[in-house]
């Protein structure tokens, strides 16, 4: 049996498509994701089993498809919308913030050059942490790779061929071993088993409010997990939660362009690009796109 949901969203004239599209293509065997001429094929599990989100964009208009193999629960007309919306980078109100900064003398220039910028999202909370905890300390490139094997060594693969980000539940009976076979550290393979093993229990929950004592406990509860460390944390709320007030001072991409818009001959310290940021509350990792921008729409 397949279940074949569809709906179709509105876009802002000034939404950022190519880089919608370039955030889903960083893996070129495209083996969970295929970006076709207007469109991303995606697999992802819906749940529990594997399907085929398909977003296609013409123009304002985002169509959106989800096969699945097999039989769905109630709600799915609420949950697609949403879903779609969520990946879309929807859910955040950047109008605002440009109408707050436009006319600023040292970022309102580059707010207004890229006018629309979002920060697209995984399509889980999840699939970001454990992509975070995955790339934590090593290259793109080699994340890329252990992230390719890891979804293909947990076996969710859907009718369409493609493979699907796996779920907490499809992930806690694996072993280490199985973890360090896809290229993982011991601290990293611990790391994700026992964050699924939480999340499955129901002793850690991956959802925040507009809250910021929500994000600080959803902070202080990820950090008792040995392995994942505040820059795992940050990075999962760019791009799992569309949390858009973290701080993202230690890169070094964001550094340099800091640097090139304040006129510094020498190099800004993570330090003095914390001070800077924090001029920018709560927009600091919206921020932190726009000087990521700068140079790859793929890379922010």
């Amino acid at each position: 049996m397949k279940t074949t949901l569809s709906t179709k969203i509105t876009l802002p004239d000034n939404y950022h498509t190519h880089d919608f599209f370039a955030f889903h293509q960083r893996d070129k065997q495209n083996i969970a994701e295929i970006v076709e001429q207007n469109k991303v094929r995606k697999g992802i599990c819906w749940d529990g089993k594997p399907a085929e989100l398909i977003i296609a964009i013409d123009s304002t208009i985002a169509q959106i498809q989800l096969d699945i193999d097999g039989d769905t629960i109630t709600n799915a007309d609420d949950r697609l919308p949403a879903l779609a919306s969520h990946m879309l980078g929807l859910l955040q109100p950047v109008h605002l913030f440009e109408l707050l900064y436009k006319e600023h003398p040292i970022i309102g220039s580059l707010i207004s050059k890229q006018s629309g910028l979002r920060i697209y999202q995984s399509a889980t909370p999840f699939e970001a942490l454990s992509w975070a905890i995955i790339g934590q300390q090593i290259s793109v490139s080699a994340a890329i790779s252990i992230r390719r094997r890891f979804i293909q060594a947990m076996g969710v693969q859907h009718s369409s061929g493609l493979w699907c980000f796996p779920t907490p539940r499809q992930i806690i009976n694996r072993s280490e071993d199985e973890l360090r076979q896809c290229g993982f550290s011991v601290s990293k393979a611990k790391a994700l088993l026992l964050l699924s093993q939480l999340i499955e229990s129901g002793e850690l929950i991956l959802e925040i409010s507009d809250s910021e004592q929500n994000i600080q406990q959803l902070t202080h509860n990820l950090l008792a997990i040995k392995g994942i460390g505040m820059w795992t944390i940050n990075y999962a709320l760019l791009r799992g939660f569309n949390y858009l007030n973290g701080s993202l001072h230690g890169d070094v991409a964001v550094r340099r362009n800091i640097q090139r818009l304040i006129n510094q001959n020498e190099k800004v310290s993570a330090e003095q690009a914390e001070k800077w940021l924090a001029n920018f509350v709560p927009w600091k990792a919206l921020l932190a796109a726009h000087l990521w921008r700068q140079e790859l729409s793929a890379g922010y």
